[in-house]
């Protein structure tokens, strides 16, 4: 049976893991230790570090060192490594590359498939990036997993109970908090959310700040100034950082750490913990501020919560988990070591995918709306910037969702769509993921309906396709963003070359910027549903909310149908789709009628 590796890239360390013939689960270790660093260098002789030595070279050569790259994962930037310049996704493909041959030495042969986790809030544009770092590492991505799902794998579930999980997920530069129920071998998740750009990282920065302006008020000198000494005092915050995690006072002593008018200065003072908690206490009240949205989604109480388990190195703070205990009355569990679960549960969903019977299946949300720009009603008047919901948040993945839309002016040529997540009615609010244009649209008057389709894949990753409904043109999306920008420009694989060669020399290895949502003047559709909802009374608009429930609950259903059964939904879907664009409420109340009673058969059956 196949070898899939299951890797944690993350911000501060990356591991690696596999589930082994035994059913054991086990994380490939260098030099006895499991962690490997992720941080890239080049030493004075120009060769590749990854992990441990290359961390241990940033104090004196930071110009030549990169820490922390995964913060910045999809977006279309280089970042300088000495001379040279990489793509974030390339940096991220030398630390995967570096858990691959860690694992191909102790396995004795090659691998070439991973299933890697992200964090559960990142984008679609940051998991794309991921993938491409995986094939840049020489590796399939067979599947792309949440991180505090990867971890919730890792816990055996009770035979027979149904078992809620709220997994606390704060690692180096990311932190997500996901509600897992598990029941009859089946992890699904209710919710998740969470900020990517929130973590120990954050820490160090506060704790560094705090040391530089002490230092400061004392010498006159500032720190932060000088790059040697900004990266010293930089390693002296993150390991005072770990020590006062058992320690109720550190000692922080760093040598001739500047000059003064030809007199050498030492750092030299004592930190204590209850100063540091005051710095970190507004981040930790923002992690909890997520946990309660997570619940209020999963439209749970704390005391249905069956264990809190948690996640990533910044988990050990005692402040950490002294809120969490208050704030959810219960026990905190760390019996899988809180640096290691997500790798192995990476490995879990590697060898189920494998197709070895090692622990329960995986069912996965989408952490973000995703819909498009259109005209609709947005602070009390129509706009151009009103967002238009396709898929929910917290919805199942695969996911595949249909909305019907109108062109808003006669003889409208093209459509344009534009795509966005988040959680904001304003689009200028949310984040933009791409956009095309349907084209040579038929020349008729207003009203000419355009059938919007999202599919979301088990990695999240999303595909979106505009149809012309009465003369089926048809245009599919091309993410218009850094990371299909990056992977068109390398499709004569000047990136795999270039990468190929540095691992190679090594003797340590065996989208142009999105654009603003502009006003549209021609090829702006109209939200249909929207304006149709805003002329209904209340009882109606119900029957309508409840119509486009069922809409899509049809379509779920029609994945799993037979083919006989998956026709028939998806013709009173679309006629039930289009009588709620056009108004018709008697159409509307009578297909839902029908549609409900197909959807009910089938579910019986």
């Amino acid at each position: 049976m196949e070898t899939i590796l299951g890797i944690d890239l993350g911000t501060t360390n990356s591991e690696v893991a596999v589930v082994k013939e035994n059913g054991e689960v086990y994380v490939f270790r260098e030099d006895g230790n499991p962690i490997l660093p992720s941080v890239v260098g080049l030493d004075d002789h120009g060769e590749l570090l990854v992990g441990v030595a290359a961390r241990n070279q940033y104090v004196l050569a930071p110009d030549r060192t990169i820490k922390s790259i995964k913060r910045q994962m999809g977006q279309d930037i280089k970042v300088k490594l000495g001379s040279q310049e990489f793509r974030p996704e390339e940096i991220s493909a030398m630390i995967l590359r570096k858990l691959k041959d860690r694992a191909e030495k102790e396995l004795g042969y090659a691998v070439s498939k991973a299933v890697i986790t992200v964090p559960a809030f990142f984008s679609e544009i940051q998991r794309e990036a991921t993938r491409q770092a995986g094939e840049l590492a020489g590796l399939e991505v067979v599947r792309i997993i949440n991180e505090p799902t990867a971890a919730a794998l890792t816990y055996e579930p009770h035979p027979t109970d149904v078992e809620r999980l709220l997994v606390y997920d704060l690692g180096g530069g990311t932190f997500d908090v996901s509600i897992v129920q598990i029941e009859n071998g089946v992890v699904e998740v209710l919710s998740s959310h969470g900020d990517t750009q929130l973590g120990g990282d954050d820490f160090d920065q506060l704790l560094f700040d705090h040391i530089c302006d002490r230092f400061q008020k004392e010498h006159d000198v500032d720190l932060r100034k000088s790059q040697i000494p900004k990266s010293r005092v930089l390693r002296a915050s993150e390991e005072a950082k770990k020590q006062l995690s058992s320690e109720p006072f550190v000692q922080v002593t760093e040598e001739f750490i500047a000059e003064k008018n030809g007199t050498p200065l030492n750092l030299q003072l004592e930190l204590a913990r209850s100063d540091y908690e005051k710095l970190i206490m507004p981040l930790l009240t923002k992690t909890l501020t997520c946990v309660d949205q997570a619940l209020t989604d999963s439209k749970l109480q704390v005391n249905q919560i069956s264990k809190v388990v948690l996640v990533g190195g910044a988990t050990r703070t005692p402040l950490v988990q002294s809120l969490l205990s208050e704030r959810l009355s219960q026990p905190l569990h760390t019996e899988v070591n809180p640096d290691l679960g997500v790798a192995m549960g990476a490995a879990i969903q590697g060898a189920l995918i494998a197709g070895r019977d090692v622990g329960p299946v995986l069912v996965d949300i989408t952490p973000h709306t995703l819909g498009i720009q259109c005209l609709g009603p947005l602070y009390g008047r129509i706009s151009t910037f009103h967002f238009s919901e396709v898929i929910p948040r917290n919805t199942a993945l695969p996911a595949s969702r249909t909305q019907v839309y109108t062109t808003a002016s006669d003889e409208q040529e093209a459509a344009h769509i534009a795509v966005f997540q988040g959680e904001h009615a304003d689009v200028r609010n949310n984040q933009m993921v791409g956009d095309f244009d349907l084209e040579g649209l038929a020349k008729v008057n207003q009203g000419n309906q355009i059938l919007v389709r999202f599919d979301l894949d088990l990695d999240g990753i999303l595909k979106v396709a505009a149809i012309e409904r009465n003369t089926g043109l048809a245009q599919n999306l091309v993410i218009e963003n850094s990371a299909s920008l990056f992977r068109a420009s390398n499709r004569d694989g000047k990136a795999n070359s270039r990468l190929k060669k540095t691992f190679e020399s090594s003797r340590h290895f065996v989208k142009t910027p999105q654009s603003a949502p502009v006003e549209s003047t021609g090829a702006v559709l109209l939200g249909g549903t929207d304006l149709v909802d805003a002329k209904l009374s209340p009882e109606d608009r119900t029957l309508f909310q409840k119509a486009r429930e069922l809409v899509a609950k049809a379509q779920d259903a029609a994945q799993s149908a037979g083919t006989e059964d998956a026709d028939e939904l998806r013709q009173l879907a679309t006629q039930l789709e289009t009588a709620l664009t056009d108004g018709n409420v008697g159409e509307v109340r009578d297909l839902s009628v029908k549609l409900e009673d197909v959807v009910f058969y089938l579910q019986d059956a």
